[in-house]
């Protein structure tokens, strides 16, 4: 059967967002994007937004619908990317989604259910002050003592994940991992996942060239004017790239430390996002090195793996 969408997946610096546009260009689509700090307004530099020339005037959606200041959830993304893969095929367009969050692509594409508990504001800040006092780590043991599920699946450092593991069994006394549909790992769509990868010294040598040119083009002074309108400590300032530069502004790192740090942590999503896709979704893997083959060649091999060819799993 033809697919009705096409994911695009693979770590940060890997190369998406180019052959994203490619792909829309030969299969007359549009782009829905997969990445969660993409949504936020101005936050540009830090998260590869794509830019007009790369865009190539292909249409983009899910990008700039939000200011920093606003949250927006996976269940906000579930909404609003099948709403759009909805437009975007009335219109008799290819829905593709591009990005590297994990969660969020797998909320949106498979039949995932979140929990219909509420929320406790006051329980919230409560653990966003804990995690404030004593380390995002002190949240995350609490996590392991009353949902080990769910802490073996979010990493320490998401504090937003972690705070809402356990507000969901303060609030309904359940594990947050119980709440997860049987069924949330079947596709919605006909589709093809296709996931770009790269020999890791590579792909980290790259990322930390993105660094550079990151700085070269103005990423300092975009956090910096997150930093003097108060966002800290706001969700969207958690993205990687900006919360490695706040200890900088308050003068307890060197900028160089700063800088270094933000390469680190890149290096370490790549890395986990490498293993969250080869676990959790049915990804077709090719190689995206420009060693290996060019880009016509690789664009070509994918083409003919979305149009029902071969492609290695």
């Amino acid at each position: 059967m033809k697919p009705k969408l096409v994911v695009l997946v693979g770590p940060t610096a890997v190369g998406k967002t180019a052959m994203g546009v490619e792909l829309a260009t030969q299969l007359n689509g549009e782009i829905i994007n997969g990445d969660a700090f993409q949504i936020y307004r101005g936050m540009d530099i830090g998260t590869a937004k794509v830019t007009r020339e790369e865009s190539r005037g292909i249409r983009h959606h899910l990008i700039d619908i939000r200011d920093p200041d606003q949250a927006y959830s996976a269940a906000d993304y579930q909404r609003d990317a099948r709403a759009a893969v909805a437009e975007i095929a009335h219109r008799g367009k290819m829905p593709i989604i591009v990005g590297g969050t994990g969660f969020y692509i797998k909320a949106a594409v498979c039949n995932y259910q979140f929990s219909e508990n509420g929320s406790d504001p006051d329980y919230r800040q409560a653990l966003k002050q804990r995690a404030e006092r004593e380390g995002s780590d002190a949240l995350h043991h609490l996590l392991q003592s009353v949902d080990p599920v769910s802490a073996s699946r979010i990493h320490p450092n998401n504090v937003q994940r972690v705070i809402r593991a356990l507000e969901v069994v303060h609030l309904s006394g359940r594990p947050a991992s119980a709440k997860k549909s049987a069924d949330g790992n079947v596709p919605l769509y006909p589709m093809v996942c296709i996931g770009l990868t790269m020999e890791r010294p590579r792909l980290y040598r790259r990322i930390d060239r993105r660094v550079d040119k990151m700085m070269e083009a103005g990423l300092l002074d975009e956090v910096h004017g997150f930093y003097l309108s108060g966002l800290e400590h706001a969700q969207s300032m958690q993205a990687i790239g900006y919360k490695e530069f706040f200890p900088y502004f308050e003068h307890k790192r060197s900028l160089a430390e700063s800088i270094e740090k933000l390469k680190q942590n890149s290096r370490h999503y790549a890395k986990r996002q490498f293993t969250w896709f080869r676990g959790q979704m049915d990804v077709h893997w090719f190689d995206a090195d420009p060693a290996a083959e060019n880009f016509t060649v690789l664009r070509d091999r994918i083409l003919d793996c979305i149009a029902g060819g071969s492609g290695s799993k």
